[in-house]
């Protein structure tokens, strides 16, 4: 029996108990329905996932792990990946899923980011495929290293995975914490966020009630777990009510964006959580004749969430696909983030995100005033009301609290709360204040929603006049030629002037330098439309600005690489 008698936390406190019970009460209901292109689903019954699960913590635990430990999980989509994930949790393990390292990614630089996320997160264990092996094995026998080992669990033989369930008593005891979950960033970069048992179970609850999920509900997701709305909106929700998951892979989705429509439509799909680009991706990649026989009626929430919400993307996206039974009422919003374990606002089910028109230059005053005329007004999306148990306020530099539409930091105190940056004290003390975490974003409340707007660490100051980059991105992102979506306006010191430099970096797929010289051209012109004037467009190929782990553009790595690679002046900027 693994004993875990220092350990404050029972097992009917865990999330685990919630999946042993879902396994007793319902052994053949469908838990995790796995989707691969090509291959038929294979579909996960809850006695069966839970008895492989109760194996690999077998497995995990004559090789070593032990409760406690951080298990770090570098897997692709693999239909074994949830019963080993499940398997660190019932060891009393604490899992971490980072990111597989794509094509393009060298593979000393994975290896550094992985050694400096080992520092930070203090990994014990990697479990991994054995392709990685020679770029991770280096890291367990450096000195100085906290990993211990590696472990490769999908090519476990049945002898090691054999009487898994005898070995894992009921009487022992678990950590606190349940999981460590990364924040957006680079690899080396990230924090680790540490979630408790009881801070993922409330939220869970309570978040569950904001949506009214159901019995009737099924998840359809290709959102990796690495990211808290993957793990959080869509695995952990879905598990811990005992509602089906319907997992897709994140890469063939991005191929192939028709294939998340095709498994709603096969699967009946009634929840959906996707970041604000893939509105975009699916209106724009998708072929006419791709959605013959599809219907999108089951759909009760599309939630937008992690970018900012966009009013365009939900008008484009519904233009596309109304057709198919998808209605207006579905496309719902959420305002979330790892260290209030996910969401923190969110609108109600069977209600359109609320969309107010504010004035562009008032708002970049710090003010939301609404506004009539089209040309001066900037189209804001709420991201709802607080959720049970979450209470937020909007403050200004001096930590005083502003009133509605006055444009601040948004604050967040929530019973869901993270315990903190693992090993990092120092980080963790500088995000809260008087038992509330400063998120770093600014927006304002409207009748009790809250509205984001951008993010502080990426606001452009000119001449004393604040920039959101998103109105800029926005604009710069419908001009022929320019990739939707792919595009990044960042502020750049400019000595001569004393103030800061509006810098817009853009892929497009351009042939000659007529064509890059007349899209440049609009660029410039489009973004004055919005009295800003750019001081340098930069036109590159596809697939050239680097990705936050969240997938999404990086405005400061972009900006550290404009500044190392682009300059001096090239033919193809301005």
């Amino acid at each position: 029996m693994i004993s875990g008698d220092h350990f404050p936390v029972g097992l009917e406190e865990t999330v685990w108990w919630q999946w042993l019970s879902h396994a007793r009460l319902t052994p053949e209901r469908e838990a995790i329905i796995h989707w691969e292109a090509g291959e038929p689903p294979f579909r996960w019954r809850w006695g069966d996932l839970i008895s492989t699960a109760e194996k690999f913590a077998h497995g995990l635990y004559i090789n070593g792990v032990r409760p406690g430990e951080v298990c770090a999980l570098i897997i692709r989509h693999h239909r074994n990946f949830y019963p080993v994930y499940m398997g660190v949790c019932g060891l009393g393990a604490l899992p971490a899923v980072l990111a597989y390292p794509n094509t393009r990614l060298h593979p000393e630089k994975f290896r550094a980011g992985l050694e400096g996320m080992s520092r930070s997160s203090g990994l014990d264990w990697v479990l991994t495929e054995r392709e990685l092996e020679p770029v991770v094995r280096p890291l367990v026998t450096q000195s100085g290293s906290t990993i211990r080992g590696l472990q490769f669990p999908l090519e476990w033989s049945a002898e090691i995975l054999a009487s898994g369930a005898s070995q894992l008593g009921t009487d022992r005891r678990f950590p606190t914490t349940c999981l460590l979950q990364h924040s957006s960033g680079t690899t080396g970069l990230q924090k680790a966020v540490a979630l408790s048992h009881q801070a993922v179970l409330e939220h869970i609850r309570r978040y569950g009630k904001s949506i009214g999920i159901n019995q009737e509900d099924k998840i359809v997701s290709w959102l990796p777990f690495y990211h808290d709305m993957g793990l959080i909106a869509a695995f952990y929700l879905a598990l811990t009510h005992g509602v089906p998951l319907v997992q897709l892979d994140a890469f063939e989705w991005v191929a192939a964006p028709v294939m998340l429509l095709e498994t709603i439509s096969f699967e009946r799909g009634t929840l959906c959580w996707l970041p604000n680009f893939a509105y975009h991706h699916m209106a724009d990649r998708i072929h006419q004749e791709d959605l013959e026989k599809l219907r999108l009626d089951s759909m009760r929430m599309f939630i937008n969430c992690s970018e900012m919400v966009r009013a365009e993307s939900h008008d484009r996206f519904l233009q596309r696909f109304q057709f198919l039974g998808l209605k207006r009422e579905a496309l719902a919003a959420c305002y979330a983030m790892a260290e209030t374990t996910f969401a923190v606002t969110q609108t109600p089910p069977e209600t359109a995100a609320q969309v107010i028109s504010v004035n562009r230059e008032e708002l970049a005053r710090g003010r939301a005033q609404l506004e009539t005329t089209p040309e001066k007004a900037r189209l804001c999306v709420s991201s709802g009301a607080p959720i049970s148990g979450c209470e937020i306020r909007v403050v200004a530099e001096s930590a005083e609290d502003l009133t509605e539409h006055c444009v601040g930091e948004i604050a967040v105190r929530s019973v869901s709360l993270f315990e903190g940056y693992r090993n990092n004290p120092e980080k963790t003390a500088e995000v809260f204040r008087h038992g509330w975490f400063l998120t770093g974003d600014y927006g304002f409340l409207h009748r009790g929603e809250c509205f984001v707007v951008g993010r502080k660490k990426d606001l452009i100051i000119v001449a004393g006049k604040n920039l959101y980059p998103e109105d800029i991105e926005d604009i710069v992102s419908r001009v022929d030629g320019v990739l939707a979506g792919r595009v990044v306006a960042v502020g750049v010191d400019d000595p001569a002037t004393g103030t800061e430099q509006v810098w817009v970096i853009a892929e497009a797929d351009l042939n000659g330098d007529h064509q890059k010289a007349k899209t440049q051209r609009a660029i410039v012109e489009a973004v004055m439309q919005i009295d800003v004037t750019v001081g340098r467009v930069f036109l590159m190929p596809p697939r050239w600005l680097i990705k936050s782990s969240a997938g999404k553009p990086s405005r400061k790595l972009n900006r550290d690489r404009a500044l190392t690679e682009l300059l001096p002046v090239r033919k193809n900027d301005v």
